[in-house]
């Protein structure tokens, strides 16, 4: 067979069995490195791992900057916008109300902290403890792009870009016909970054091999062992959440939950494997719009906000349990008030992770807030990786959920889409909205 057969073989392959098969080979070769001490397999699953996650947060800057920018010049087709960004932070409110409430309960029952072990070896904790300030921090743009530098490198605020999106957008809208030129050019730009980004995208069979394999080959039960009432626990709880009170949100909205789960699942796979919201938000973005029939310029909204804000797993179920279990470890006694300042930290401090550490800057924020001991967070960081990978599959599936149920209520969704057969997700390439007359979405 020809190396070009070969090639039009793999393209039909559907990207959910291109990435089960990264899936299953990442783990045989994270189990050979393991049980063979192989240095070598383990530094470059590490690093094919590390190229790919690397790929995806190098093009989250420039898609977020434009994405926004071209979704506030299409508010002229958007009646009550402020409405819809209205309802989509109370759905976010409650949908976290709801997670972190799951997550307290598997606590309270399971105990998860009275079988935990010494923290395992090696586990340190050096940071900061998450504050309110941290909120403003994350919100107001440091400089023009939200950038910083620290010994690792250059990094970016995903928040504070989004700040600044906002205000150019809005400038370009109150500029009028002046601003024009610039529109075209932030189309043209988003259009040649989604062509790069789907080309990153269709690598993530390669990366879930590297980060797998890392994954396997890094953390065995020698590290989840002495934690595995509460790593049980993160897992049913997300689990909770995704397949059950998820589900119930959308029956309620007179919505199929098979439909959402198939068409939301490229990027809920995506983010399970690579870890990162941000990451997956371009494959978020377009599943919402493509699959579950999302308005564009609705979800261009909805889902870089979601990305920085809406963690059910990271930011409700993790540090309510975190927070249980800490305590129990320490001999310390939660009553009904510290429930329900867990639950307040947890919905409204969400806010504060953006942009940072995410769910360590988060249990620092609620173990701060509860006085309970900081340095519980190094009895947990050695196996934030395994616990990383079931909460940020949460959070994309709340992404994509929230604007989906917001879109039925307000009759913006597009229910033969939502309803339609599932193709590939990554079947063809984007294309680009260059459509600047267009009938008003009214609400």
């Amino acid at each position: 067979m020809s190396n070009s057969s070969v090639l039009r073989a793999a393209r039909k392959v559907p990207f959910w069995a291109q990435i089960v098969a990264g899936l299953v080979l990442g783990v045989l070769l994270g189990l050979v490195a393991r049980t063979t001490g192989s240095e070598w397999l383990t530094t470059t699953l590490a690093t094919v791992g590390d190229v790919f996650v690397g790929l995806l947060k190098a093009a989250v800057p420039p898609l977020v900057l434009t994405a926004i920018i071209v979704s506030i010049a299409n508010l002229r087709q958007v009646t009550n916008a402020a409405r819809l960004a209205g309802q989509t932070l109370l759905w976010f409110m409650v949908t976290s109300l709801i997670a972190v409430g799951v997550g307290l309960g598997l606590g309270i029952l399971t105990n998860p902290g009275e079988s935990a072990d010494v923290a395992p070896a090696g586990a340190s904790y050096d940071g900061g403890t998450g504050s309110w300030l941290d909120f403003l921090t994350g919100l107001v743009p440091a400089n023009f792009l939200g950038l910083s530098a620290d010994e690792g490198g250059v990094s970016f605020n995903v928040l504070q870009l989004v700040v600044v999106a906002l205000a150019i957008g809005a400038a370009a809208l109150k500029a009028g016909d002046a601003a024009e030129p610039f529109l075209r050019f932030m189309r043209s730009a988003l259009a040649v970054i989604q062509q790069v980004l789907w080309w990153i995208i269709k690598l993530a069979p390669l990366g879930t091999l590297g980060l797998i394999g890392t994954a396997v080959a890094t953390y065995g039960w020698d590290l989840v062992g002495p934690l595995a009432t509460f790593t049980i626990d993160v897992y049913v709880g997300c689990l909770i959440v995704m397949l059950v009170v998820y589900p119930v949100i959308l029956r309620l909205h007179g919505l199929s939950p098979v439909k959402f789960f198939t068409g939301a699942w490229p990027a809920i796979q995506l983010a399970f494997v690579s870890r990162s919201s941000v990451g997956t938000m371009p494959l978020t973005q377009r599943v919402t719009t493509r699959n579950l029939g999302v308005p564009e310029e609705y979800a261009s909204f909805a889902v870089p906000f979601g990305a920085t804000t809406k963690m059910d797993g990271c930011a409700a179920i993790y540090p309510a349990l975190a927070a249980i279990t800490v305590a129990q470890v320490f001999g310390i006694e939660l009553g009904i008030q510290d429930y329900l300042l867990i639950a307040f930290v947890s919905v409204i401090g969400s806010a504060a992770t953006a942009g940072l550490t995410g769910a360590v800057v988060m249990l620092t924020l609620t173990l701060s807030t509860l006085g309970l001991p900081v340095e519980g967070v190094a009895l947990l960081l050695a196996i934030d990786p395994i616990l990383d990978m079931i909460r940020t599959a949460t959070n994309v599936a709340g992404q994509a959920l929230v604007p989906t149920i917001v879109a039925k209520r307000e009759g913006l969704l597009d229910l033969a889409a939502y309803a339609a057969p599932r193709g590939d997700a990554l079947g063809d390439e984007p294309v680009a909205e260059q459509r600047t007359e267009r009938e008003p979405v009214s609400v």
